[in-house]
């Protein structure tokens, strides 16, 4: 039943997402300022009623620009959607002071990358105090010590804070450097990230110009420097875009809970303190301490118009670390939370959708129960037994088929609004996710059963290698992951849905035949290019 709800819950987020301009990206005419940075637009109606020609007058910093809706009844209802480099001016004494926290650990190829491009953001340098947050225990101390060095000499506002004792890990990190945060908002980014230089002016943008609104963290959208480097990169990206794009958007538009994605975020103090600070109990403190914010009637705001973008994964193993980490955390979180959520004021679809969130990852064990189950009932069920074979497949379509193309219906209405050029040369990915996502059921299904057996936060870092480019190498670096007995029991399953899905086919079983051989294909890839990633290291 929960499979069934989940792949649901993936129509229902997707057809109640409602994408929208950003509030900064929205010039509605004829009410223009004439005090903004940017020169309007002027429109020249042509003989025909239902056209309008567009005189753009020095339109240098804006990307791009399109008409938003057809003009049918005139210029005063029409919107013109702009991507520009440059926003409408902020008075300066309007921005306040900000406090930009870089959690950091063992990071040496990405960490002067990361403060570089925060020193590089558009914001007073008396106003944006900088926290580089380290508990690295490799040469990255180094590093980072001579980076914040040289831009204290040039008069920025940076602090390195080392920790010898690093209890709590990232949360722990946050957590002791509240006493020595001078802003009323605090930002933070992990090391794999680049924020661009019009980032920090963007996201304050939501305070200051809502200044009442009891907004406790505002989330922008995930991007990719690297999303075209392996195929396992092209699959990340698309699900992590379905992800902010149609998941964040839905539960932020709609008044459901969503969750601090832990980077690219920025704070307000007083909630972070109201909520009762960062928790170490779980992997994903950022998750916990969104939650308890909202249940103390603080709201999380998503902008899906403004973009970090961010490194991602290039190795199986560091990507099945990552999920393992995300999938254990969200679970404790459930343990955590829900019994609170379901006891708190809120409607009935707000306490359904953060279960449904928190418990997410529960999709893996059944979908590994499900295929192990496969074998035995068919084993059991008669070749001469028609009426209990269909029953046995209408099992199999009433669970399985919404949680199969739940997810990938998501994906693709997400791929479709932020590539509408391109994104019929996507379509691919969107199919191969489903394998990838079927592929790690076991390491993540591991991961869900470590959440629920302790609510310990044994953390273990996703390593970054710097890795933008196809040309770029990563299996001669550092922080190698140790293979352990995961990809061998892929394998296995792998060779288990072979015997399934030869096993259906002499059954005649011909709707458990393509999720058999999903599961052989899937436990298939992501066992096998664990074994040729870490044989590729083993030899640098």
């Amino acid at each position: 039943m929960w499979l069934l709800l989940y792949g649901l819950n993936a129509y229902w987020l997707t057809a109640v997402h409602k994408p929208k301009l950003s509030l900064r990206k929205q010039l509605v005419f004829p009410q223009l300022n004439p005090a903004r940075e940017f020169q309007t637009a002027q429109a020249a109606t042509l003989p025909s009623p239902s056209s309008v020609a567009i005189a753009v007058n020095n339109f240098d910093n804006f990307e791009k620009f399109r008409l938003d809706k057809p003009l049918t009844n005139g210029f005063s209802s029409y919107v013109l959607a702009v991507d520009p480099t440059e926003h409408n001016a902020i008075a300066l004494e309007d921005l306040p002071i900000v406090t930009v926290q870089l959690p950091i650990f063992n990071e040496r190829y990405v960490s002067r990358r990361l403060v570089d491009a925060v020193c590089q953001m558009d914001y007073p340098r008396d106003r944006m105090q900088i926290q580089v947050l380290d508990d690295s225990i490799d040469d990255t101390q180094a590093i980072l010590r001579e980076t914040v060095q040289e831009y204290q000499n040039q008069g920025f506002w940076i602090e390195y804070v080392h920790r010898v004792n690093r209890s709590g890990f990232k949360a722990g990190a946050l957590q002791d450097a509240m006493p020595l945060v001078e802003g009323n908002y605090i930002a933070i980014f992990d090391a794999d990230f680049i924020p661009s230089v019009n980032w920090l002016k963007d996201t304050i943008r939501h305070y200051v110009e809502s200044p009442d609104a009891k907004v406790a963290v505002v989330q922008t959208r995930w991007g990719h420097i690297n999303s075209e480097y392996s195929l396992l990169t092209k699959l990340q990206s698309t699900g992590i875009d379905g992800h902010f794009a149609i998941e964040q958007q839905a539960r932020s538009n709609n008044g459901y809970f969503l969750n601090f994605n832990g980077t690219a975020g920025i704070w307000n103090r007083k909630a972070i303190i109201d909520a009762g600070g960062w928790h170490a109990d779980t992997l994903a403190e950022d998750m916990d301490l969104s939650y308890r914010a909202q249940l103390k009637g603080w709201q999380v705001v998503y902008d899906n118009n403004i973009v970090a973008p961010a490194e991602l994964p290039v190795a199986m193993l560091a990507f099945k670390l990552q999920q393992f980490r995300w999938a254990k955390g969200s679970i404790q979180c459930a343990k955590k939370l829900i019994f609170q959520i379901w006891q708190a004021d809120l409607s009935l679809p707000v306490k359904f959708q953060a279960s449904m969130h928190l418990t997410g990852y529960s999709a893996h064990p059944l979908m590994l129960l499900l295929v192990l189950l496969s074998i035995p009932l068919m084993l059991i069920t008669p070749d001469d037994a028609i009426a209990l074979r269909i029953s046995f497949e209408g099992i199999w379509s009433i669970f399985m088929l919404p949680a199969t193309f739940g997810p990938p219906f998501l994906y693709f209405h997400a791929q479709r609004e932020l590539y509408p050029k391109s994104w019929h040369r996507r379509l691919g990915r969107i199919f191969l996710l489903a394998v990838l996502g079927t592929g790690i059921s076991w390491s993540n299904s591991r991961a869900v059963f470590a959440g629920l057996s302790n609510t310990g936060a044994n953390f273990r870092r996703t390593p970054k290698f710097d890795i933008k480019h196809k040309s770029d190498r990563w299996e001669n670096k550092a922080y190698k992951i140790p293979l352990d007995a995961t990809a061998g029991i892929e394998l296995g399953l792998c060779i288990y849905s072979v015997i399934a899905s030869g096993l259906a086919l002499s059954k005649g079983l011909y709707i458990t035949l393509p999720f058999m051989v999903l599961y052989a294909v899937s436990y298939g890839y992501v066992g096998g290019l664990t074994f040729w990633q870490y044989w590729q290291q083993s030899r640098n």
